[in-house]
C-alpha cells in the first residue's frame, strides 16, 4: 500500500485576521506552528516514514512542512518546491477582510469567488505591485503562465500537470509522500482524486494543519481517504473555514 498525505499549512497571520491571502507571502501564527507540530504527532502515531515531500513557494506552507519534518525527525528527506502548489490567486481581493467584503458584495458573490469552480475575482493590473511578475521567486516562469487572478479551474489547470508528472509518479519510488500546500491547491488535488463534480467542490473546505491521507493500491489507484485527528474537532474546523466570509 502507498500513501500520500495532503496537509494544508497551519494558521497564518492573515487566516487569523480573516483576510484573502492567495499568493501574498504571510507567516504562520504561533497557533499555526502548534498545528504543524500536532500534525507531526498524529503522523508519528501512524508510523509514517516519508520518502519525499513537496510544498509551494510560500513561507506558510514551507514553514509548516519544516515543523512537521522536525517533529517526525525526518528533516533529511528530499523536498521539492514548486509555484504550481501555490494557493489560488485571489486577484484584487488579496489583503481584503472576508467579512467586510461580504458586506460590500453579498454572501453569494463572495462564496463564488472563494469556492466556485469557474468564477474568478477581478484580476490585478500589470502595474499592481502585488502582481507576481515583480516577485523574484517567479522570475524564471513565463509571464503568460503567472496568474493575476484565478478561479479553481485555473488552479487545477496549473497544478494537475505537476501532480501527474512529478508527485504521482514518485509513488513508484516511495511508499509515503507528504504534500504541504494550501486550501485551494489541495482542493484541486482532492477534486481530481475523488472525481468531485464542479458543482460539489464548492462544499469542500479543508482545515488548517490536519493531515488528509489518501491510500493507493498496488496499481496506484486511490482506495481510501481519511483525516487524522478528532472527527468532531475536524468537523468544527471545516465549518469555521466555510463560515469565514459570514
Amino acid at each position: 500500500m502507498k500513501r500520500v498525505v495532503l496537509l494544508r499549512h497551519g494558521e497564518s497571520l492573515w487566516n487569523r485576521e480573516n483576510r484573502f491571502t492567495g499568493w501574498t507571502d504571510v507567516d504562520l501564527t504561533n497557533q499555526g506552528i502548534r498545528e504543524a507540530y500536532e500534525a507531526a504527532r498524529l503522523l508519528k502515531e501512524q508510523n509514517f516514514i516519508f520518502g519525499k515531500a513537496y510544498t509551494s513557494l510560500l513561507k506558510r506552507a514551507i514553514k509548516t512542512l519544516n515543523c512537521v519534518l522536525d517533529g517526525l525527525n525526518q528533516d533529511w528527506i528530499p523536498v521539492e518546491k514548486s509555484w504550481r502548489l501555490n494557493e489560488k490567486h485571489y486577484g484584487v481581493l488579496q489583503g481584503l477582510n472576508k467579512s467586510e467584503t461580504t458586506k460590500k458584495y453579498g454572501e453569494k458573490q463572495v462564496l463564488e469567488w472563494r469556492r466556485s469552480y469557474d468564477i474568478a475575482p477581478e484580476a490585478l493590473s500589470e502595474n499592481d505591485p502585488r502582481n507576481p511578475r515583480f516577485d523574484i521567486r517567479y522570475h524564471e516562469i513565463p509571464l503568460n503562465e503567472l496568474p493575476r487572478t484565478e478561479a479553481l479551474k485555473n488552479t487545477v489547470a496549473r497544478l494537475l500537470p505537476y501532480w501527474c508528472n512529478h508527485i504521482y509518479p514518485a509513488l513508484n519510488q516511495y511508499n509515503e509522500i507528504l504534500v504541504t500546500a494550501h486550501g485551494n491547491s489541495l482542493r484541486a488535488i482532492v477534486k481530481y482524486l475523488k472525481n468531485i463534480s464542479d458543482q460539489d467542490i464548492i462544499q469542500l473546505n479543508l482545515p488548517t494543519g490536519v493531515p488528509y491521507v489518501f491510500e493507493f493500491d498496488e496499481h496506484l489507484h486511490p482506495i481510501r481517504d481519511y483525516f487524522l485527528g478528532d472527527p468532531e474537532k475536524i468537523e468544527e474546523s471545516m465549518k469555521a473555514v466555510a463560515n469565514q466570509a459570514k
